[in-house]
């Protein structure tokens, strides 16, 4: 077995980005890497060696993502990436790391029916979050669907796969609207107005980045009541929330395996920690939280094997369990997916998100859905 010797920083890459229309939840990411990335290098480092991360700004162009991914792995040297919010960026970066077998570690949620032996994949699968989602939504509102989403890879997959759920479980959807992912505050309006029209009891939302912040208020403007038609979403966290206001976000829905307010010590010191180093008033969400435990995770595994050829390290971090914040999480040795929990929140009137319901254990991830109906 090779070891890399000597004391010289451990070089990997970071790529979220810091402008765009993604930002609002990708700096988010960015800062949780690198608390956990300032975690380890004050315990020490990695067998003495810091972790000395190379960022890049891809500007929410998944052809930048690609650009820089292939600068960090041919220029730079290096065989570990961080990164990538959008599914569009994940597949723009992909192939070159499969082609010069690297490794990219993904802390978002996705739509799944994935797999790469170069991916740790961190974030939810479609079976911890949106069949949880659409089962609560149908029991407590109604069984009559709006589609809303952003127009690319990860909400028409989405979209697809919520429409299969729904169909098994007796709910149906009235209507289908995708905005561009640079869409303005007035392109939500016209929306609100086929939302009205087709008259459904639950406005599934995968819109994400700054289309969030205008959807939410267009619903707001319009004078809907979330009592009665909330927006359930899979991609609105606390980053948002933040961004739109306390006022227009209360009462409306999120499945996710993290929000600020789970109970834990593990998750009470991070949250501390976080606001110690970011502010006060930078709320945690759950891709800060994968994009933290995952560098954490990644730390444990070279440290056990010194080396960041990822035909050792790869054996190390499959099956690897660690006590993250949201609770203990294990990288499944199968799919390279992540073992996370399992909660839906509604947002209160201070912006935080009070958990309707959680599950009680890690729920494994089944990326191709292959123990549902759903295909």
């Amino acid at each position: 077995m090779r070891h890399e010797r000597g004391s010289e920083p451990w070089r990997i890459g970071v790529l979220f980005s810091q402008t765009g229309v993604t930002a609002v939840i990708e700096k988010s990411q960015l800062r949780g890497t690198l608390l956990a990335i300032e975690e380890v290098n004050a315990a020490g480092g990695v067998n003495g060696r810091e972790l000395a991360p190379l960022l890049y700004d891809p500007g929410s162009d998944p052809l930048k993502f690609a650009r820089y991914a292939r600068k960090l792995m041919v220029d730079d040297g290096v065989t570990t990436i961080f990164g990538c919010y959008t599914s569009s960026s994940r597949k723009a970066v992909l192939p070159i790391v499969e082609r010069r077998n690297g490794l990219l570690w993904y802390p978002t949620l996705y739509e799944g029916f994935e797999y790469s032996p170069n991916v740790i994949y961190t974030g939810a699968a479609p079976n911890q979050n949106s069949i949880e989602l659409a089962s609560f939504l149908l029991k407590e509102y109604g069984s009559r669907f709006f589609f809303v989403g952003s127009d690319y890879i990860y909400p028409r997959e989405s979209n697809r796969i919520m429409r299969e759920v729904l169909h098994d479980q007796g709910g149906t959807v009235v209507g289908e609207h995708y905005l561009d992912l640079r869409a303005g505050p007035l392109d939500f309006k016209p929306v609100m107005r086929e939302i009205r029209e087709a008259s459904p009891d639950v406005i599934f939302s995968t819109v994400v980045g700054d289309g969030t912040a205008y959807l939410y208020q267009a619903y707001a403007d319009a004078g809907l009541d979330p009592a009665v038609l909330p927006i359930a979403s899979l991609t609105t966290s606390e980053a948002e929330v933040k961004l739109m206001g306390n006022d227009v976000a209360s009462g409306h829905v999120t499945a996710a395996p993290y929000f600020e307010g789970v109970g834990g010590s593990a998750n009470e010191a991070f949250v501390r920690r976080y606001k110690a180093r970011f502010g006060s008033d930078e709320p945690t969400n759950m891709c800060v939280e994968a994009a933290y435990f995952q560098v954490h995770i990644f730390a444990r595994a070279l440290a056990e094997v010194n080396s960041l050829d990822t035909d050792l390290l790869r054996p190390m971090v499959l099956g690897s369990k660690f006590d993250a914040p949201q609770g203990e999480v294990c990288i499944d040795n199968t799919s390279n997916h992540t073992d996370l929990w399992v909660r839906i929140g509604k947002v209160d009137a201070r912006g935080a998100f009070a958990i309707l319901r959680e599950s009680t254990m890690p729920m494994h991830p089944d990326p191709y859905l292959v123990a549902c109906r759903v295909h």
